[in-house]
């Protein structure tokens, strides 16, 4: 995501979120209230509404509606699209994309406890999938085997190409093995997960039977 995005309050005016659009190349500025809390998006589209100008006498429909009111928008709290989409900061590269997916939309809005803290793009989304191989496997036996499940040296291994992960080896349990997958899936630049670890104990049977599942 980009860090610190420009953000203007409701008031805002026309002119100056247009400045700001053309002074730092962006496409859209996120509206937010006083505690910064995203309340809105203004768009290039939507400043662009004033030069279609539809006639309110034969405006029917909430979407027409919503274009005669940023036809006529002079503040920011006039022309901005609400609500925003967002997303959090821990959220995975899939969630994002999903939504941003789903709602065909270009941007979503990251917060943390409530507060725009960055925005991600269709462009940010796919320039991680520009990583080097070598630089993904290095992250994931670095980050998840040795980092997170504690694998012994040799106890599992990496192959990375095209960005498709191969997981090779045997892990003490089966939930370290479905837990192994689930970590690299969301590592930056990674396509896809072929997981082919094996396991020394089940103990997710062993915990059924126990439940008596």
């Amino acid at each position: 995501m980009t860090d610190s995005p420009i953000a203007v309050t409701p008031d805002t005016t026309y002119k100056r979120l247009a400045g700001l659009m053309a002074l730092h190349r962006i496409s859209a500025i996120p509206i937010v209230d006083e505690a910064g809390v995203p309340v809105g998006v203004v768009s290039e589209a939507d400043l662009l509404a004033r030069f279609r100008r539809p006639r309110a006498s034969f405006v029917s429909g909430r979407h027409a509606k919503d274009e005669v009111r940023k036809a006529n928008g002079l503040l920011a709290k006039d022309l901005m699209t609400a609500p925003v989409l967002t997303v959090g900061g821990r959220d995975s590269v899939d969630v994002a994309a999903a939504l941003l997916a789903r709602k065909g939309v270009r941007r979503l809005f990251v917060v943390e406890d409530g507060k725009l803290t960055g925005v991600v793009s269709r462009r940010d989304l796919l320039s991680s999938f520009q990583r080097p191989d070598e630089e993904i496997r290095h992250d994931i036996e670095r980050d998840v085997l040795t980092g997170i499940l504690w694998t012994a040296p040799g106890q599992a291994s990496v192959t990375v190409e095209d960005g498709v992960v191969t997981l090779l080896g045997r892990l003490d349990n089966r939930g370290a093995v479905e837990r192994a997958g689930a970590l690299v899936a969301d590592v930056a630049g990674v396509v896809e997960v072929r997981n082919r670890l094996d396991f020394v104990w089940d103990d997710e049977t062993i915990r059924s039977a126990a439940l008596g599942i």
